[in-house]
């Protein structure tokens, strides 16, 4: 009798054990943290560190510049959002300046891992965890404006059409153009985590 029992309630769990961490491995939700970075010297090795500012320019030339990291949950499968975010920064256009915050994930879509050359010197968190894609976050500014921002890394290894760097909506005015980075140049940077 006892081994009877044994074996109806030992087989489920035991079938449930084998597919459950298959099913979360598979197609769990990502962790993430997003920077915008400092590549110190503007070039590999860095160290690439929290602190950097990107650029973006509307169609009337007006430009604006953001500082800025955070975290997020992307839920599995690369659809849909999440209110499981944290993080902002500061923005500074030609006539004003202040902070955001970022108020949900829309989308985080990942492209690939980002390959181990060239070496760089990550401040930020694990080499094995770097990875190019884009996500796209609802942002709140300061002056009670609201926006979309998009960050876009394409780092080594990256496959083509990833943006490197930001754009972003404020109010109505959009920021499309975005400023690309330049070698030797410590700016337009950014860097996902994925875990």
């Amino acid at each position: 009798m006892n081994r009877k029992k044994l074996v109806w309630v030992g087989l489920p769990v035991l079938a449930l054990a084998a597919v459950l961490p298959m099913t979360v491995a598979a197609g769990g939700a990502k962790h993430v943290r997003w920077d915008i970075v400092s590549l110190v010297g503007g070039a590999p090795p860095g160290p690439l560190n929290p602190g950097g500012h990107a650029s973006a320019m509307a169609p009337d030339g007006d430009m604006i510049t953001l500082t800025g990291t955070g975290t997020f949950v992307a839920p599995a499968g690369n659809s849909g959002g999440s209110n499981a975010v944290t993080g902002g920064g500061t923005w500074q256009t030609d006539t004003a300046s202040g902070t955001y915050q970022v108020k949900e994930l829309v989308t985080f879509v990942k492209a690939n891992s980002q390959s181990s050359t060239p070496t760089f010197i990550d401040n930020i968190g694990s080499l094995t965890q770097r990875t190019n894609g884009t996500a796209v976050l609802r942002i709140q500014f300061s002056d009670g404006d609201s926006g979309v921002l998009t960050v876009g890394c394409h780092g080594p290894g990256a496959p083509p059409g990833i943006i490197e760097g930001i754009a972003t909506t404020k109010g109505f005015k959009t920021y499309y153009e975005v400023e690309e980075p330049v070698g030797g140049v410590d700016a337009n940077r950014t860097l996902f985590h994925v875990r």
